[in-house]
C-alpha cells in the first residue's frame, strides 16, 4: 500500500469530509478522491462511505494499521535524519502535566543556564502526543507520567523504538473536594470509588480506562469530561463537585479547595519515565543524565 494513498485515507476519515481532507493535505478534492478510490480499488473493499463520510467496517479495520505505520515511517525519517543532521544548541522536550514537577523544572533550568546556554522549549501534551514528538523528531525527548504496579514500566505504545528508564515513582491519590466525606481518610480502597462521579482529564490526570483496569472494575463512569492539560483547572472543577480524579500525591499541593487522599488498594502507583531517541542529542543526553538520579 502507497502510504500517501494511506495518509489521505486517515485524513479523510478523521476530518470526515473530502473537502477539508484535501486542505489540510494540500491537495485539490479531485486528487483526495482519487487517493481514496486507488485505495479501495488496492483493497477490493469500500472503505469510506460518501454521504454521510464514514469509514466502513473494512475502513475502521484499516484505520487500526494505518496510523501505526504511518507513525513508523515518520519515526524511520527521524531515525536516520539522526544520523546525519546533528542539531546543537537546542532542546525540544514534550512533557505531561503530571511530569512536570519542581525536580523537572529545576533541571530544565540548570540546562537552560549551562554553558554553551541552548534554546530550550517545554510543551505540555498528552502522553501520546509527548511518545509521538521524539517518534517524529518533534521533541528531543518527552517526560511521560502514567499509573503501574510498583517497579512495572509504563504500558506506552510504540515506545519500543526509544530508551526508556523510569525517573519517579510515587504514591497515587485520588483528588477530592476539600469538604468531601471521605476527605479525612488516611487511605482509600480504589474498587470502593468505581460508583462514584468522576472526571475523565486523560490528558491531566490518571485515564479512567486504567482506573479500570487497576480496580478489575467496568466502573468509573464520567461525569464530565476535560480535555484540557491544566491540572490547576482540573483541580477547579473536583474543588466545585463536577467529580473526582487520580493524580500523583504531590500534584495536589498547593491546588485550592480540594484534598488528595492515598490509594492503598489496589497495589498502584504514579510513574514517571524519561524517553529519548537510542541516539540522542548532546542537551538531550545531558539532561537524561541530570534527571535519572533524581528518582534515587
Amino acid at each position: 500500500m502507497d502510504p500517501q494513498l494511506l495518509r489521505t485515507f486517515v485524513a479523510v476519515v478523521d476530518h470526515r469530509s473530502f473537502s477539508a481532507a484535501a486542505r489540510t493535505l494540500g491537495y485539490t478534492q479531485s486528487a483526495v478522491s482519487q487517493h481514496i478510490a486507488a485505495l479501495e480499488a488496492d483493497l477490493d473493499a469500500l472503505l469510506v462511505t460518501r454521504r454521510p463520510v464514514a469509514a466502513t467496517e473494512a475502513g475502521e479495520r484499516l484505520l487500526e494499521h494505518a496510523r501505526p505505520l504511518l507513525l513508523r515511517i515518520q519515526a524511520a525519517r527521524a531515525d536516520i535524519g539522526r544520523l546525519r543532521e546533528v542539531r546543537r544548541g537546542q532542546l525540544t522536550m514534550a512533557c505531561t502535566p503530571g511530569a512536570l514537577t519542581p525536580t523537572v523544572a529545576e533541571a530544565v533550568m540548570r540546562a537552560r543556564t549551562a554553558a554553551p546556554q541552548p534554546a530550550v522549549s517545554v510543551r505540555v501534551c498528552g502522553r501520546e502526543e509527548a511518545v509521538r514528538s521524539v517518534l517524529t523528531g518533534a521533541a528531543d525527548l518527552a517526560l511521560v507520567d502514567g499509573v503501574a504496579a510498583p517497579s512495572d514500566p509504563l504500558p506506552l505504545p510504540d515506545a519500543a523504538l526509544l530508551t526508556v528508564c523510569a525517573i519517579a515513582q510515587e504514591p497515587l491519590a485520588v483528588l477530592l473536594p476539600a469538604d468531601h466525606p471521605l476527605a479525612g481518610r488516611p487511605a482509600l480502597r480504589l474498587p470502593d470509588l468505581a460508583t462514584a462521579h468522576w472526571i475523565d482529564a486523560p490528558d491531566a490526570a490518571v485515564p479512567l480506562r486504567q482506573l479500570r483496569s487497576a480496580a478489575r472494575t467496568d466502573g468509573f463512569r464520567h461525569r464530565l469530561s476535560y480535555a484540557g492539560s491544566d491540572v490547576r483547572g482540573l483541580g477547579a472543577l473536583v474543588a466545585a463537585g463536577a467529580g473526582l480524579t487520580a493524580v500523583a500525591l504531590t500534584v495536589a499541593g498547593g491546588l485550592p479547595g480540594v484534598t488528595a487522599v492515598p490509594i492503598s488498594v489496589p497495589r498502584i502507583v504514579h510513574r514517571t519515565e524519561l524517553l529519548h531517541p537510542r541516539s540522542p542529542t548532546e542537551e538531550a543526553a545531558e539532561l537524561a543524565d541530570d534527571l535519572r538520579p533524581a528518582a534515587q
